[in-house]
């Protein structure tokens, strides 16, 4: 049985990669500051309270892994912020650390300034700080020579699971600007499985 990690697992997008790990048969454990705001009970799930920018924390937490998955956000929302890539150091050595090779990060469309026209051109002047802070961290893992794939997708919403959308390995889908928080989790447990993912990066909207 896969063991994978969430982090950023009370998030929109955590919480569902939680729940559709466990329903995919994976053994999932849920790296959260807060354990409460998760609601989510499973024999297969094991909950690890933390804080992401404790290293050691992040560190132990990894060992015994297969792969680790982060939906992590900043709590600086569009300021300037190197949250994002000091957590994501502290998980790229927790698995050097303890030989853990393979990881997906859930960026945001528009990290390889590859959102066109004028609209995605004020869509990434809006997000510049966040995407800022999103690539450097997606830098880091790059660097580290570690088993990747960034998941890049469109504008977020809370709308129903569909399960029909769409992928680009280079920019985005055409025609649209948005994807449920849940298909992006569905991507992310599909290319846990998938090699032809491995060391990719994938634009996401519906």
């Amino acid at each position: 049985m896969m063991k994978i990690i969430v982090f950023g697992a009370t998030g929109g997008v955590g919480k569902s990669v939680v729940q559709q790990g466990i329903d995919a048969g994976l053994e999932v454990t849920a790296f959260v500051r807060t354990p409460a705001r998760l609601e989510i009970t499973h024999k297969n799930l094991n909950v690890i309270q933390g804080d992401a920018f404790n290293k050691e924390e992040v560190s132990e937490a990894i060992s015994n892994h297969d792969v680790v998955v982060s939906c992590l956000g900043s709590s600086k929302g569009m300021k300037k912020s190197a949250e994002l890539q000091n957590m994501t150091k502290h998980i790229v050595e927790g698995m050097k650390e303890h030989n853990v090779d393979r990881i997906v990060y859930t960026a945001s469309a528009g990290v390889h300034k590859e959102l066109t026209g004028i609209m995605g051109k004020v869509i990434m002047q809006l997000l510049k700080n966040p995407l800022i802070d999103h690539r450097a961290a997606v830098e880091h893992i790059q660097n580290a020579g570690l088993n990747y794939t960034i998941v890049r997708p469109m504008g977020l919403s809370d709308k129903e699971f569909t399960g029909e959308y769409r992928e680009a390995v280079s920019g985005v889908p055409d025609k649209s600007s948005s994807i449920p928080r849940a298909d992006v989790a569905d991507c992310i447990i599909k290319v846990l499985t998938d090699s032809s993912y491995e060391n990719t990066s994938i634009g996401l909207a519906t």
